[in-house]
């Protein structure tokens, strides 16, 4: 697959950075829904090419950090920097802007049940880039064989599994060429060859586009096959953080509870 902005059609401009500067920096991020506190106090840095995993109990605030860096929610304080911008204040049409440059796999996969799969998979590039009828057809049957659904092409979400779907929806997250590739729960809900199946696509999407990548997920299995460093968190806190192994070999009581669900 093709990595340059251009091949995309859109007209960006070029931005120089630092090419050691993390692509993501969270930092002492809270967040509160009326009296529950969902995270107290997250730091996260995220460095080029990396994939970062999130681990952690039902509610303790995995997708809604995902939903702070995207944009769709706002935190109370703290600080969330993307390639160096803080998205705090920015307004609809530079959020949106930077939204371009993140690809976003929702838990559900979240396709458009009235558009068939090449349709969904077109969408983004119909509505952010200057491509032709022809180059964006193109552009899907590329990213659909590149996730092995070339030949689901006319079908509807409803004909197809969930696993097809996920696989879908990751064509559709790479349609722009993002920078930032945010999953939640990419293996949710599927068998064990299904999900397996879904780590290896997704192992092979990030080694061919050198993605960056931060995947929410409670499949221990799926964090030690994808992981460059996991995180775990707890009440809203980054309990520890480091590679799999780092923290399969703990001594953080609850860090080892969680972890023998792996042995």
């Amino acid at each position: 697959m093709k990595n340059s902005i251009a091949d995309t059609g859109l007209s960006t401009p070029q931005e120089t950075r630092n090419p050691d500067e993390p692509v993501l920096m969270v930092r002492d991020v809270h967040k509160s829904f009326g009296a529950q506190h969902v995270l107290d106090g997250v730091s996260l840095n995220l460095a080029r090419g990396e994939t970062l995993v999130m681990l952690g109990r039902s509610g303790t605030g995995k997708s809604v950090l995902l939903k702070l860096i995207i944009g769709l929610a706002i935190p109370d304080s703290g600080s969330i920097c993307i390639q160096g911008k803080e998205i705090a204040g920015l307004g609809l049409s530079e959020m949106n802007q930077l939204r371009i440059k993140m690809g976003f796999l929702f838990q559900n996969a979240a396709l458009y049940d009235s558009l068939t799969v090449e349709q969904n998979v077109a969408f983004p590039l119909e509505r952010h880039t200057s491509m032709s009828a022809a180059e964006r057809g193109d552009r899907v049957k590329e990213l659909l064989r590149s996730v092995g659904m070339e030949g689901a092409l006319k079908k509807l979400p409803s004909n197809i599994s969930g696993g097809m779907q996920k696989r879908v929806g990751l064509a559709r997250a790479l349609a722009l060429q993002p920078e930032l590739l945010l999953l939640d729960e990419p293996t949710a809900g599927l068998d064990p060859i299904t999900s397996a199946e879904i780590d290896d696509l997704v192992l092979k999407l990030q080694e061919e586009n050198n993605l960056t990548s931060v995947v929410v997920t409670h499949d221990l299995q799926s964090a030690k096959v994808i992981a460059d460093r996991v995180a775990l968190l707890d009440k809203g806190k980054v309990v520890q953080e480091g590679s799999f192994e780092d923290l399969v070999e703990s001594h953080n009581e609850f860090v080892r509870e969680f972890f023998k669900r792996d042995s």
